[in-house]
């Protein structure tokens, strides 16, 4: 019988990272014209750090969400414009960090740049950061179109980020409804809070993860 490593005066062996799902695929694999701009793996987010599960700056999505994602970012090139993608999945450890963060009233280094005029506790009651997020199943992704104005920032936690705020400038609703429809043709639904959030409708119900991905 194999003595325990720590009795045996052996090494530990390191312990691996998760594997992703077999239909779970690199965005970069499927779309490499996407442009990706991962905030949750750096510091630029409403946390001001990385954010737990984001071992990489690479999108991860179900293989079905990147290549409806493929077919609307095709659709936006014949028009001469590109994505950016700031999330694709997210690690169920990333949101409970989020709730974590939520409930400690010390923490408002960002508050400026991301929730000025929404007290952070009540970030998750109204809709902005979600408990059981879609994106933790690999079907949600954020993003927006390279060069366009949408009339507010990706991440601003403000009623002016809702997808139908009607006090928008003229060319920001135009801009909102242009990627609105582009996902939409591609078989992603929109959420109301939140102009720059799409979820393959295809994949409702999908099964959330918690694996780092590499």
């Amino acid at each position: 019988m194999r003595q325990d490593a720590r009795r045996s005066g052996e090494a530990a062996p390191a312990a691996q990272p998760d594997a992703p799902p077999g239909n779970f695929v690199r965005l970069a694999e499927v779309a490499p014209q996407i442009a990706q701009d991962m905030r949750y793996a750096g510091c630029e987010n409403f946390l001001g750090r990385p954010v737990p599960g984001y071992r990489s700056a690479q999108c991860w999505l179900r293989r079905e969400a990147a290549h409806a994602l493929a077919a609307a970012a095709q659709e936006a090139a014949a028009m001469g414009l590109s994505f950016v993608v700031y999330d694709g999945y997210r690690p169920q450890r990333a949101t409970r960090a989020f709730l974590a963060w939520a409930q400690d009233p010390r923490d408002v280094a960002r508050k400026a740049d991301y929730y000025p005029r929404l007290d952070k506790a009540d970030l998750f009651e109204l809709g902005y950061i979600a408990r059981q997020s879609s994106h933790s199943t690999g079907a949600a992704v954020d993003l927006s179109i390279v060069g366009l104005d949408f009339g507010s920032p990706f991440d601003l936690f403000d009623p002016v980020s809702g997808a139908d705020w009607p006090h928008l400038p003229d060319e920001a609703r135009r801009n909102r409804a242009l990627l609105r429809g582009l996902m939409e043709r591609a078989g992603f639904a929109p959420l109301a809070q939140e102009w720059w959030h799409f979820s393959l409708s295809a994949l409702d119900g999908a099964p959330a993860h918690d694996f780092e991905a590499p």
